[in-house]
């Protein structure tokens, strides 16, 4: 015999152990392919039909032929589901079972009852047939288009199976032969079959895992170009740098940031160079290597995170600032693949910090002014009442003295130096922008030229004065005569910076529209009409940063002790800042200095008269006064002429209150020289009550204003309550804008300068007091 039978099936065991083992060591490896483990069954299903065909003749028929026939029906059937597992069908377990075991019991049936072997072959084949062609069915439907091999010559595999069966099905009863003569070939053919299906199964596993590996892959390169999208449309930078330094990749957003080309960290573009990679620290100081965020990624292989640095673009005078974290990136075994920066743009917060810090420089420095004005009003407030005694009592004194006595000389110095003092008082007030302002629309032009020619009496010969003044300015709302002492006490700055050498001193206004770039942002909205600019320029020695913080300082002075108070541009800020204004100052040592002044147009006024020109002060010094020293002292012209020769005096019954001693001496003589009767009070209640007492008794009430206790608005309000036709003046030391409307409001006729007694107060008594008439209507003689 060609093939032994026990051998074949011997052969067919150790055959179905191995792809038993095969497959399933293929399902526990690859749990997610389906059919491994069916084909796995189908081994061991073949396994026990080839024992028990094996043992037939030994075993008992009723065993080995019923449960053989169905082991290995069952081996085809776990074949078939398992290609279906593999391409994912559905699975008919239940219908699985009960043709099993209808198959089961046919045979044992066809055995036992109704012993036709016929039948039992024709059964037994027909079931193989019937699973062979669903198989084959199955696999055609799963690749019409043909373009999977593995299933192609597994299509061909089951056609020619197919073909196996159906010979060994004609072979016995056709042919005659008997099934003992042809049973070893066709297992013998069925093995091989077996065989190669079992290098197709494997294929199979094979091409799954191929396509499965495709789809992570595709899936990996689609999550890497979403990452790279992702990471290109941030808008924090992202380079990736190699361990030598190399730049590996870098996204859109840093290349804005470095002012790169697009594409940077191409191979074919060029490599920014050293300098290009130069690092600030938040100090601006150029970084330590080992203070480099990547550096120290390298030295420690941590994480460094919220580093702010600066990086120069361009020529290096632009910086851009961001907050740097860098970390690197390790491979499997733990070494560095890559260290990657990540900086998000802080340049414009840096630059809102600075603005930050220049505002509360400012207001740390408007602070400051505003209680050293404090201060200073209050100082002046009292020294206004101790200046009012000297040239009050100083006047006095004159008065009694012969015409030539020799102490009117003294008593002449005495007043000189008090008045320089008031002059003194009056810069301080206006530093601290207590000093009254009249206010009315003035043409810059003019105030200009007068300044200059008020100027030029004091500019040394070697210094040219150039005025240049635009048509079409419109006026301001201004103080003439204080706009003046601006441009004066900015020209005396001029000529003293020029140091006695030869220089050039300009005068330029012109008028800016509202939205002009030129103008502060603190002015934009009171500029909206339009500004008027005045620029005074030199080009003597400049000042340094330092001085140029501290010139609107009181009392700060560069000059020699004796030349200069320190208060020449503190006033002049005063009064621009009262004026609605800025100041702008442009300078360097060196390079002489740049003063632009910037007032708000009077926009409701197209013309204003200019018959008469502005009053000014009298001399360009930076007090307002060109005094030289070593000059004789001029007559002085508040001089009270001797009573003997002054013009009799109606007498007024004159109501006078003051909280200091001093002054209420002074007025009480003063205006008793000048024939009137004075009654003087040191209390508040007193003055009430003397009107209360007698309320048609006083021509005038003549009060100070600041008074502890009452002021001297409340005492207006208390008299006029008693005796509303009481005219009622009040003196202040600093008179403001909303005091003289609260005075107003009060009632009070007139509010005058302390200062300014000796000249004042006997003008206030003669406008607002009238004479007291005298029994038959007539004024007394």
């Amino acid at each position: 015999m060609l093939f032994d039978l026990p051998t074949l099936l011997a052969l067919r065991v150790g055959v179905d152990v191995l792809i038993a083992l095969a497959f399933w060591a293929q399902m526990r490896r690859y749990p997610a392919i389906g059919g491994p483990g069916w084909w796995s069954l189908s081994a061991l299903a073949g396994i026990l039909g080839s024992v028990l065909l094996w043992a037939r003749g030994t075993w008992p028929d009723a065993l080995t032929l019923p449960v053989g026939n169905t082991a290995l029906m069952l081996s085809a059937l776990f074949a078939w589901i398992g290609f279906r597992s593999y391409i994912d069908r559905s699975r008919p377990l239940a219908p699985m079972v009960a043709g099993s075991l209808a198959f089961l019991c046919l045979t044992l049936f066809f055995l036992r009852v109704w012993d036709v072997p016929l039948v039992r072959q024709v059964l037994f084949t027909g079931s193989i047939i019937a699973i062979t062609v669903f198989a084959w069915l199955d696999i055609h439907r799963f690749d019409r288009q043909r373009r999977i091999p593995e299933i192609q010559a597994l299509k061909l595999l089951t056609a020619v199976e197919l073909g196996g069966l159906l010979a060994l099905a004609l072979a016995v009863p056709v042919l005659g032969i008997s099934l003992q003569a042809v049973t070893p070939s066709f297992i013998f053919f069925f093995l091989l079959s077996k065989l190669l299906r079992v290098v197709l199964y494997g294929a199979l596993v094979s091409y799954r895992l191929r396509l499965d590996g495709d789809k992570a892959r595709q899936g990996l390169q689609l999550r890497e170009a979403d990452s790279r999208a992702l990471i290109e449309n941030l808008s924090a930078g992202v380079m990736v740098f190699r361990p030598d330094q190399t730049l590996l990749s870098i996204n859109s957003a840093a290349r804005r940031f470095l002012d790169w080309v697009e594409g940077g960290a191409n191979a074919a573009l060029p490599q920014p160079t050293r300098s290009g990679w130069q690092m600030l620290g938040e100090d601006g100081q150029p970084m330590r290597r080992h203070e480099m965020p990547f550096e120290r990624v390298l030295a420690s292989g941590q994480a460094v995170r919220d580093v702010v640095l600066g990086m120069p673009v361009g020529d290096g005078s632009d910086v851009r600032w961001a907050l740097c974290n860098a970390y690197p990136e390790n491979d499997a075994q733990g070494g560095l693949r890559h260290v990657v920066l990540t900086f998000v743009d802080i340049s414009s917060l840096k630059a809102a910090q600075a603005r930050q810090k220049t505002l509360q420089a400012q207001l740390a420095q408007s602070q400051k002014m505003e209680a050293l004005g404090t201060l200073a009003g209050g100082v002046a407030h009292d020294f206004n009442n101790i200046l009012a005694a000297i040239l009050g009592n100083a006047d006095l004194a004159r008065q009694d003295l012969a015409p030539f006595a020799p102490a009117r000389e003294s008593l002449h110095e005495v007043s000189t130096a008090a008045r320089r003092g008031r002059e003194l008082v009056r810069q301080i007030m206006a530093f601290s922008r207590r000093q009254p302002m009249a206010r009315a629309p003035v043409y810059l032009g003019d105030v200009l030229t007068e300044s200059c020619s008020l100027l030029r009496a004091a500019l040394p010969p070697q210094i040219e004065l150039v005025q240049s003044c635009a048509r079409g300015i419109r006026p301001i709302l201004a103080d003439a005569t204080q706009l003046g002492q601006v441009l004066l006490n900015l020209g005396t700055n001029a000529i003293h910076a020029m140091q006695g050498q030869a220089g050039q001193i300009e005068y330029l206004v012109d008028e800016l529209p509202g939205d002009h770039l030129g103008l502060p942002a603190e002015l934009a909205q009171a500029c909206a009409a339009g500004a008027v600019r005045v620029r005074v320029r030199d080009n003597g020695c400049g000042m340094d940063e330092a001085t140029r913080s501290r010139i609107f300082e009181p009392f700060f002075t560069t000059k020699a002790v004796g030349s200069g108070t320190g208060l020449g541009l503190p006033v002049a800020l005063g009064i621009v800042q009262s004026l609605g204004g800025a100041i702008d100052v442009q300078t360097a040592e060196g390079q002489g200095a740049t003063f632009s002044l910037f007032f708000p147009v009077c926009a409701s006024m197209v013309t204003v008269p200019k018959a008469n020109g502005p009053a000014m002060p009298s001399s360009p010094d930076e007090g307002g006064t060109m005094s030289r020293p070593g000059a004789p002292a001029a007559p002085d012209p508040t001089e009270t002429p001797n009573m003997a020769d002054a013009p009799p005096a109606d007498q007024r019954h004159i109501l006078y209150l003051d909280d200091d001693d001093t002054l209420v001496f002074l007025v009480r003589r003063l205006l008793e020289r000048r024939g009137h009767k004075v009654t003087a009070f040191t209390e508040q209640r007193e003055v009430i009550e003397a009107v209360r007492g007698n309320p048609g008794g006083f021509d005038l009430l003549l009060t100070d204003y600041n008074m502890p206790g009452m002021s001297g608005l409340d005492v207006a309000k208390a008299v006029l309550a008693i005796n509303p036709a009481l005219p009622v003046a009040v003196a202040s030391g600093y008179i403001t804008d909303e005091l003289q409307a609260q005075a107003m409001a009060a009632g009070v006729r007139e509010v005058v300068f302390k200062t300014d007694a000796v000249e004042s107060f006997c003008e206030v008594v003669a406008r607002l007091a009238a004479p007291r008439a005298t029994p038959d209507g007539a004024s007394p003689p």
